[in-house]
């Protein structure tokens, strides 16, 4: 039995740098605190602990002094910047670049539909990391939206600006934009009806998506159509988990979603020639790798 590894997985760049910039903080012993955790990975946060990063929540960050705490690439909202300048923190900032000018990017955006009543709104994980940080460009007015159900929170009778969480499906994307502009253009033609002649409801959306995620939609479907069995290592809390992993599911019946090597089953191979390793954006190598190894040994044992 063949096992490959995809080397077009792994660690995106902004979660690589976020997770470098905490290595080299810590590498004289020193302790780091991190908002939130580095990367969705349990396994790898584990592996950051033991090195001395600790994980805080938002509300441990108000009671801190003094310290130095590290921003992931997820970005966060401008209230973190000003709590930490209130208490003397020193913060290490690992934004990552594409998010930061998405976070540029929706702060115009709100500045200019405030002054015609529009709404900004953002197709995203409610309460995700990045969302929140979106989310405080816009003084948390910003309309979140997931589900079919969630758009029923926007008034299409008033422009929309539209943008994406950069981590989120090309394809859910364009999904909710079409029924958006859909609506749109279906409350145009009630306006015309009420009030004679109108123009168009201004809609603008962006895809924000960043391309280093999206790029590995047709990659993966090319990879999980080349294997037999298909294990896709993630964290099960990882929001491009779980969106990266349908793409193999729905190319390759024969894909399976692990955490790590403990959960691989033997009776998945029992058929196979070529099984194919893939994982997440916030997937380490080294887990990938373990999770290979594990599979060579039950092909050594069959």
């Amino acid at each position: 039995m063949e096992v490959t590894i995809d080397r077009n997985s792994g660690y995106c760049f902004g979660v690589e740098f976020a997770i470098q910039m905490a290595e080299d903080e810590m590498i004289n012993g020193e302790q780091l605190y991190c908002l939130g955790d580095i990367v969705h990975n349990d396994m790898e946060v584990k592996r950051l602990y033991d090195k001395g990063l600790r994980i805080i929540s938002r509300e441990d960050l108000q009671e801190l002094k003094d310290c130095k705490v590290l921003i992931r690439a997820h970005g966060e909202p401008p209230e973190t910047y000003q709590i930490a300048s209130q208490n003397n923190i020193e913060l290490i900032d690992a934004s990552c670049p594409v998010v930061l000018k998405l976070q540029n990017r929706v702060k115009n955006a709100y500045d200019i539909a405030t002054e015609d009543q529009g709404q900004i709104v953002i197709y995203g994980q409610p309460g995700h990391a990045e969302v929140i940080g979106l989310t405080g460009q816009t003084n948390g007015k910003a309309i979140i939206v997931m589900k079919d159900e969630d758009l029923d929170r926007i008034d299409f009778t008033k422009p929309v600006t539209l943008f994406s969480q950069t981590t989120k499906s090309t394809q859910g994307f364009y999904r909710i934009k079409a029924i958006i502009e859909e609506r749109m253009e279906n409350a145009s033609v009630a306006e015309v009806k009420v009030k004679g002649d109108t123009q168009a409801i201004a809609f603008n959306a962006n895809d924000s998506i960043c391309r280093q995620v999206s790029n590995r939609e047709p990659q993966l479907k090319q990879f999980a159509a080349e294997q037999d069995v298909i294990i896709f290592v993630s964290s099960k809390k990882s929001s491009n988990g779980k969106a990266l992993y349908s793409v193999c599911k729905a190319e390759n019946s024969s894909s399976y979603f692990v955490a790590n090597e403990d959960e691989v089953d033997e009776a998945w191979f029992e058929e196979a020639e070529h099984v194919g390793i893939c994982g997440a954006t916030s997937t380490p190598m080294w887990l990938m790798e373990n999770v290979a190894n594990a599979i060579r040994k039950i092909a050594v044992g069959c």
